[in-house]
């Protein structure tokens, strides 16, 4: 599914700073270390940093997903996404100089609240109303994301977001649990729910890019925050 993941963790240097204690610089070109910061960094920043502004991405509340996909709408309210804490960072390339970060992540993520359905899921007509989870084992996530240096209240020079793009990955396996579907029949859910799981690649292909990028658009401003918070000069090492 998701997503995004936000370009996501390795915007998040571990580091030794004035604005950011937990960051630790890394040189231009030192690929090694911004690997091992990176990761070092994602539990620090997913539980928030209050005094920097920065809200925590797990647990992650994503208020509204939306999916137009044609033959299906779907609506998701009051998400909470759990997992992100726990994601490895599998490789990451930063330029500084060209203003481009390429991140490659995987993780295991739950997705919990409010659903609206309705529509054809593949080849099965679906509809229902109420809550909903999605279990989502290995997925993974590259992302590209542009920035920009600009200068802060501060004074001094900060990175800024400029724009991004996600592309997705699920290796192992998902399980989907919607409540009420056809309004309690199960005569009718009970069969959707299981074409769902035993042909979970197929459906995720159909109904979670808008999701992925809805999770990795609320990590994107995450880091943009961080980044509006600490200046680039404590995020690397000239």
């Amino acid at each position: 599914m998701w997503t995004s993941c936000i370009s996501f963790i390795a915007l998040f240097w571990t580091v030794h700073s004035a604005s950011a204690p937990f960051i630790k610089p890394c040189k231009d070109g030192d690929g090694a270390c911004v690997l091992a910061s990176s990761q070092a960094a994602i539990p620090v920043v997913a539980q928030g940093i209050p005094e920097l502004g920065v809200k925590s991405l797990d647990p992650l509340h994503v208020p509204l997903i939306t999916s137009d996909q044609g033959s299906l709408k779907l609506t998701f309210k009051d998400t909470v996404l759990t997992g992100l804490k726990g994601c490895k960072i599998d490789s990451v390339k930063h330029d500084r100089i060209k203003g481009r970060q390429t991140l490659v992540f995987h993780c295991n993520m739950v997705l919990e609240g409010d659903y609206v359905l309705d529509g054809q899921l593949l080849i099965l007509p679906v509809q229902g109303k109420g809550k909903y989870k999605i279990d989502i084992r290995d997925i993974m996530i590259k992302t590209v994301t542009d920035f920009k240096t600009e200068q802060g209240a501060d004074g001094k020079a900060h990175w800024k977001i400029t724009k991004w793009r996600d592309s997705f990955q699920v290796k192992s396996g998902v399980t989907f649990e919607f409540e009420n579907l056809f309004n309690g029949n199960k005569v009718l859910a009970d069969p959707v729910i299981e074409f769902a799981n035993s042909n979970w690649k197929d459906v995720m292909q159909e109904i979670a890019p808008p999701i992925v990028h809805t999770i990795i658009t609320e990590v994107v401003n995450v880091v943009d925050t961080l980044y509006k918070a600490v200046p680039a000069e404590e995020l690397y090492i000239p």
